[in-house]
């Protein structure tokens, strides 16, 4: 085997294998064993790993070796380089590649990501408004802020009494999607009262 196949070879195996993992990325594939491929990487049984990201990853590994064969074909077959010199060149060109998938994946695309916490989801102690009156004993709807964005949710009065339209409460059980509220003044007048 010569270098120059040995280049080609490895610039046509990284070069499939990324496209490969991007076509199989945007069909989000589920395989046997609880393996699962997506965005450009392996998990094995829901190890999602932490927030920054390994270096060594399937992504950068195959553009190491496409940038790293490609590199080694063009100075094998185009230049006269001493071989040594060309495996060198090919080297520092696979880290670069990685290097700039690596920036481009995990310090652009899923720079803002953070992992949920369901606590941060939880709808008692939710403050918000009725944007629909509740009847006696009917369901209205609240409107609240969570997680930096406005969100609706049906809303029945806790004591089955009705509420205005405009009455701020205080979500105080959530149960099959419906939040049991009280009017928030009625709960501050009785925190003043303990105090």
């Amino acid at each position: 085997m010569t270098f120059e196949t040995f280049y080609a070879t490895c610039f046509v195996v990284g070069l499939l294998l990324s496209v490969l993992s991007f076509l199989l990325g945007a069909m989000h594939l589920h395989l046997p064993g609880g393996v699962h491929l997506h965005g450009g990487h392996i998990h094995a049984h829901g190890g999602h790993g932490g927030r920054g990201g390994s270096y060594l990853n399937f992504a950068t590994v195959t553009a190491f070796l496409t940038w790293f064969g490609g590199t080694g074909y063009l100075l094998t077959r185009y230049s006269s380089v001493w071989v040594f010199l060309a495996i060198v060149l090919s080297t520092v060109s696979g880290f670069i590649g990685s290097a700039i998938v690596f920036w481009m994946v995990f310090k652009v695309l899923v720079a803002d990501d953070k992992p949920l916490d369901p606590a941060d989801y939880e709808m008692v102690g939710v403050l918000g408004k009725l944007s629909s009156p509740i009847r006696e004993g009917g369901v209205g709807e609240i409107i609240f802020s969570q997680e930096g964005s406005r969100r609706a949710v049906a809303a029945r009065s806790e004591n089955g009494k009705p509420l205005a339209r405009g009455t701020e409460v205080v979500v105080t059980e959530f149960k099959r999607g419906i939040a049991y509220v009280r009017p928030w003044e009625e709960l501050s007048r009785m925190d003043s009262a303990e105090v």
